[in-house]
């Protein structure tokens, strides 16, 4: 690479680790320690291509200043908690968005073609959900108990046997990554078409409503984390396929520790998601106002989180 290309391509991000350094910009501990891993991983490469250029030079100052920095700094305080949750994962979504956009759409698309599949062939929820599934559920509709299913157990039992089997998934979707970014949107595509055969298939029982209030409730909060899941995934793939100008192995563990950042930060919202599942979803009877209201707090709390915080934190870095 031409120093000039090399220059042309990074000036912006040194400018930025700058102002870092002169502390006109606040970033979280683990954003100034991603810089400083990019700077020295910079200065590497002007080392053995441009070992006498001015740009070398700079460089090396830089990094030694932020390096100062990060050390006077080492000492953390007792906020480094609240930070976490309110700063370092909403920048953490903020840098991986377009991950995030290509889960939803990836989960959105095999929704519809789950949906869409059912519709038209209705024995294909029994090939995606099995017979023993499906037959289970339509004799709790002749019973009319169609949403049964969540109330099949003790609510404390349930809660943790969701919450463990949530996280597992969640896992399952982030480490497919490994196998670069088609492991997770195979995962991804697998959760998507169950979903949408399964809502479509209570709409072919005439409980479509019904049906929406029970998964929703918990099912707001529990898709949501598996698509957020998919971004760490994403993520993931992405850094061993596209390391730029790293090497395969450092971008893999850069994306590594992004990605696990992203999946630390859907376990409350796993948990969340499966205390609802486990002491709300069965009482049906609460009726439509009750439910709605849970679906509602659900939303907001994702759009402040996800999209609010983030858009937040990632105007202060500019």
């Amino acid at each position: 690479m031409k120093e000039v290309t090399f220059i042309r391509q990074n000036i912006e991000k040194w400018r930025d680790m700058e102002l870092i350094v002169e502390g006109s910009i606040e970033v979280t501990p683990d954003r100034q320690a991603d810089a400083y891993i990019d700077l020295t991983t910079d200065l590497a490469f002007a080392q053995t291509h441009y070992p006498k250029s001015r740009i070398t030079l700079y460089l090396n100052d830089l990094a030694s200043a932020l390096h100062n920095q990060i050390y006077r700094n080492k000492r953390e305080s007792m906020s480094r908690l609240v930070t976490f949750w309110t700063q370092e994962i909403p920048q953490t979504i903020w840098d991986a968005r377009r991950a995030l956009l290509a889960s939803f759409i990836i989960f959105a698309v095999s929704v519809l073609i789950g949906a869409v599949s059912q519709l038209g062939d209705d024995s294909f929820a029994r090939i995606i959900l099995g017979n023993d599934y499906v037959d289970m559920t339509l004799e709790n509709i002749r019973k009319g108990a169609p949403m049964a299913v969540y109330d099949s157990g003790g609510e404390t039992e349930m809660f943790l046997s969701i919450t463990l089997n949530n996280v597992k998934v969640s896992f399952i979707v982030f480490v497919m990554g490994v196998f670069t970014s088609l492991g997770t949107g195979f995962m991804l595509f697998q959760n998507g078409v169950m979903l949408g055969s399964f809502q479509s298939f209570f709409f072919q029982q005439g409980l479509g409503f019904e049906s929406m209030l029970a998964i929703w409730l918990h099912g707001t909060l529990e898709i949501w984390a598996i698509i957020v899941a998919g971004a760490a995934g994403i993520t993931l793939g992405n850094g061993w396929l596209m390391p730029g100008t790293y090497s395969r192995m450092t971008s893999f563990m850069q994306a590594a520790r992004r990605g696990l950042k992203i999946i630390v930060g859907t376990v409350p919202v796993f948990i969340m998601a499966a205390f609802i599942e486990g002491f709300a979803t069965r009482h049906t009877e609460w009726g439509t106002a009750p439910r709605l209201c849970v679906i509602g707090f659900s939303v907001l709390f994702i759009v402040y989180y996800y999209f609010y915080l983030p858009w937040k934190n990632g105007l202060k870095i500019k």
